[in-house]
């Protein structure tokens, strides 16, 4: 009497034909959009000027009941030209902020001083919600490009900021209080408040108000990002600290990715990662951060996360990922079924689907816990990520030489899960001789295309 392997047994048969070879035929692509790709079109031009621009990702569990604990993450993305600078503000949400290019100064308030940061690509920090801060691009050439995980206190997925200083369509703040606890705070009359902290365009003269809306054509809050001097650049800069490797363990100060050894590395990709048990910041959030770089022609093997759900920005460079799911994850079925429809549907569904997409700069994925998922790279390919409920994580890898968690399976039971035996699988295991990262061609093809291209060459 044949023994039927479990479902989950069923699922490592076709990871390691994923992990093999990285190609299964093309009836089981995916036809629907791919629910896990976010294309850069999918950010929300929160507004944008001259001086730069803010952007605002859809919200994940619009996209798919299966991103339903994303519910409560945003992402936002900022970019700024040399000498700019975002004005201050705070917001009823928690940011996690990554520089992914360019040289800023940010300046965090607190309630008795402030404390400035020079931040440079690759440095993370961790904004608490209801921190005035502010931002500039200290840089005299290059754009600054900011990624951010929002997380909001108040009301699931959804934040708001509050501005000390107003623009024509959105007010200080200040503006809300009325004139009596305005003047009784301050103690000083409303006028001077009013002239001084609180824009009032009727006042202005003509001339100016006719410049300032010339500049505001483009946006109804272009006030949001003003252009600085040099000076003002060089005096904001005084005294800002730089981060370090003790930084890391830091409860305020910003750590940089590259400080740290990579935890994976070969001459074909690096990745580097801060986890909540080695950061403070993190650790009450419960999020991990970390960046990848895989270089032309290689790839990062195929693994799944046991417990973190990924969301991953491209930064640099194209490619594309590979992700196993089950069929009709993207489907959100809103119908009323009864138990035996609904069994029946769960019937169907526990087919092994892939799911893959090309990758360009702006984009964002997702990769939700245990899914596994192996990414390639077609120009040197840099990525930012964010990992959430990333407590107690365990990465899991299912090529490679080392760390291979397929490679662990008894002998006996690897007789019983997979077609070949123990043996065969040992041996097909063993092909691989690099770890976390490898040459996306396989060896024998890539032995077939230098022949090839010299007997073409000979020619």
């Amino acid at each position: 009497m044949a023994i039927k392997a479990p479902f989950q047994l069923l699922m490592l048969l076709g990871i390691i034909s994923l992990a093999s070879s990285l190609s299964v035929s093309s009836r089981h692509d995916q036809e629907n959009p791919n629910p896990f790709l976010f294309k850069y079109n999918r950010f929300q031009t929160l507004f944008e000027n001259e001086n730069g621009h803010i952007r605002l990702l859809q919200r994940f569990d619009k996209r798919s009941e299966i991103f339903e604990n994303l519910q409560n993450y945003r992402l936002l993305e900022y970019n700024s030209k040399p000498h700019t600078l975002f004005l201050p503000q705070h917001n009823d949400a928690d940011f996690i902020l990554a520089i992914l290019s360019g040289r800023a100064i940010l300046t965090v308030l607190n309630s008795n001083d402030r404390k400035s940061f020079n931040l440079e690509r690759g440095d993370t920090i961790k904004l608490p919600a209801g921190t005035i801060a502010y931002l500039a691009n200290q840089d005299d050439k290059q754009d600054l490009r900011v990624l951010d995980l929002v997380i909001p206190v108040n009301k699931p997925g959804q934040f708001q900021s509050f501005l000390l200083s107003g623009s024509e369509n959105q007010q200080s703040f200040l503006s809300g209080f009325s004139k009596n606890i305005l003047e009784a705070s301050f103690n000083a009359d409303y006028e001077e408040i009013e002239r001084v902290l609180i824009e009032e365009r009727e006042k202005e003269p003509q001339h100016r108000r006719d410049l300032r809306d010339r500049r505001r054509h483009q946006s109804s809050e272009a006030n949001v990002i003003v252009k600085v001097s040099r000076e003002q650049i060089e005096e904001l800069s005084k005294n800002g600290k730089s981060s370090s490797k003790k930084s890391a363990s830091s409860e305020s100060e910003p750590f940089n990715l590259g400080n740290r050894d990579p935890i994976y590395s070969n001459k074909f990709g690096n990745f580097l990662e801060i986890t909540p048990e080695k950061n403070p910041q993190l650790q009450d959030l419960g999020i991990l951060v970390n960046a990848v770089e895989i270089k032309e022609g290689s790839l990062l093997l195929p693994h799944y996360n046991s417990r973190a759900t990924l969301i991953v920005a491209v930064v640099e460079g194209k490619g594309e990922f590979e992700l196993v799911g089950q069929r009709n994850e993207n489907q959100q079925d809103q119908r009323e079924v009864d138990e035996e429809e609904e069994e029946e549907e769960q019937d169907r569904s526990r087919q092994v689907q892939r799911y893959r997409a090309r990758l360009s700069p702006g984009d964002v994925f997702v990769i939700p816990a245990g899914h596994p998922v192996a990414v390639s790279a077609s120009s040197n390919l840099y990525l930012v990520g964010f990992g959430i409920n990333a407590e107690n994580n365990q990465r899991n890898f299912l090529a490679g030489e080392e760390d291979n968690v397929i490679s662990q399976i008894h002998r006996p039971v690897k007789e019983l899960a997979f077609p070949g035996s123990a043996q065969q699988v040992d041996r097909l295991l063993k092909n691989q001789k690099q770890s976390y990262f490898a040459n996306a061609q396989p060896q024998q093809r890539e032995e077939e295309s230098q022949r090839k291209r010299g007997h073409v060459s000979s020619i």
